[in-house]
């Protein structure tokens, strides 16, 4: 039977996931709700059969799974209501901004004993799988360390502007939203990570979130993470993640676009397919199905997105 299940926030990527659970015959979406009128008549002209509730409550009713997509400070009291409930949680990252707070989270959810995981979306991918095995095999030779290049001319991104509490220091910031994604994949390869270093540059009204990020992380064995992070000028968007190897270096671009260099350039592993988002989409509803039932799955547990908080935070607080 498909999986039931509510959709909390229907903001940019509330109806993204509700446009693929839609084609994915392993979900039904029973309910969903944002505090917003016009994203909740977005996400109801797209799914004009899906009730939008009155409430948060009410939508989460009945409901198998609730995959929060509402903004950081909010997702908690929900979090915990659908564990109360017995439901199985998905949510959205960063887990959270206090990390106290997403500790006691992440405890709850762990004694609560349901399924829950956090849409890290590269958790399910084949850019991960590929280098996760290239390593293990010997193939890439010695890990030297990982580069993450993150620039944009703008901060929020032209589609993110209808989420305007990405632009404020709060909840929001390129940090918590892309390097988060890029920290969870390096940890899934170089183990934990801790901050050595972390340079945020701020603009001069103190509401609004971080326009540059220079950082140094390291593993346990010292093998270096390299952030370079930035906002403004006239260029498109930049997002490279690059897993560096004495033989090989893979160089993940976009979040899925693979490519491997033994020394030279570097080569397309595959060809892109037409819409690499709902590829990746598709691979982490697959491996959600396996995490509500129980089963071993891919997907980035609360407590490895707590992690990635821990470091994201630490470096917006900057550390000399």
């Amino acid at each position: 039977m498909a999986v039931k299940t509510a959709i909390i926030g229907l903001g940019i990527m509330g109806r993204r996931m509700l446009e693929h659970m839609q084609l994915h015959e392993g979900y039904t979406v029973s309910a969903m709700w944002d505090p917003s009128a016009e994203a909740s008549n977005a996400a109801r002209q797209m799914a004009p059969d899906v009730t939008v509730a009155a409430t948060a409550e009410e939508a989460m009713a009945g409901a198998d799974l609730v995959y929060l997509a509402c903004p950081p400070v909010p997702r908690m009291a929900y979090a915990l209501a659908a564990a109360d409930a017995g439901q199985a949680v998905f949510l959205e990252k960063p887990l959270g901004v206090d990390v106290a707070t997403s500790e006691v989270l992440v405890a709850k959810l762990e004694a609560s004993g349901v399924p829950a995981a956090v849409n890290f979306t590269q958790a399910a991918g084949e850019a991960l799988a590929n280098i996760s095995a290239a390593a293990q095999a010997g193939k890439i030779g010695d890990l030297v360390g990982v580069d993450m290049v993150v620039t944009y001319a703008a901060w929020p991104r032209a589609w993110q502007t209808a989420a305007d509490w990405l632009r404020f220091r709060d909840e929001g910031g390129m940090t918590r939203e892309v390097l988060s994604h890029f920290l969870f994949f390096s940890q899934r390869i170089l183990g934990p990570l801790s901050v050595v270093w972390a340079r945020p540059s701020y603009p001069a009204d103190p509401a609004l979130c971080e326009t540059a990020l220079l950082a140094r992380l390291e593993n346990a064995a010292g093998l270096p993470v390299s952030i370079l992070a930035s906002v403004g000028g006239a260029q498109e968007d930049r997002q490279e993640f690059t897993v560096k190897g004495s033989a090989a270096s893979h160089r993940v671009s976009n979040f899925s676009d693979e490519a491997v260099s033994t020394g030279a350039g570097f080569t397309p592993v595959a060809p892109a397919p037409a819409d690499p988002r709902a590829v990746a989409l598709r691979a982490q509803l697959d491996d959600l199905l396996l995490c509500v039932a129980g089963k071993p799955h891919r997907l980035a547990t609360p407590r490895e997105a707590l992690q990635v908080q821990r470091l994201v935070e630490e470096m917006l607080r900057g550390k000399a």
